[in-house]
């Protein structure tokens, strides 16, 4: 999935979970990925320590790029925003195909 696919996703659908086809934020970004790719336990500790207030998933959208991007080059190994949703996406991929 790309990024622009699931920017869309998020933007219009509130019940992702429900969607086979549809993976969550928190699946994607589980505790796992995020120990490996940074000093946090948990996507919501990332999102915190960049005062990053997100309830739902359009908060994320809402979120603009360049300060995003920023915190990511900060706080994880991954240049920007987009390619740590891109590796994890292809991690959770290769898992629930394993």
């Amino acid at each position: 999935m790309s990024f622009e696919d699931l920017l869309k996703d998020l933007q219009g659908q509130k019940t992702i979970q429900e969607d086979p086809n549809h993976v969550s934020l928190e699946k994607l970004f589980n505790e796992s990925f995020m120990s490996k790719h940074s000093s946090f336990k948990s996507f919501e500790e990332f999102l915190e320590k960049g005062n990053f207030q997100v309830k739902t998933h359009e908060d994320i959208n809402n979120i603009h790029d360049e300060l995003f991007d920023r915190h990511v080059v900060r706080e994880t190994d991954f240049a920007n925003w987009k390619s740590m949703l891109d590796s994890a996406t292809k991690e959770y991929e290769g898992k629930s195909e394993a």
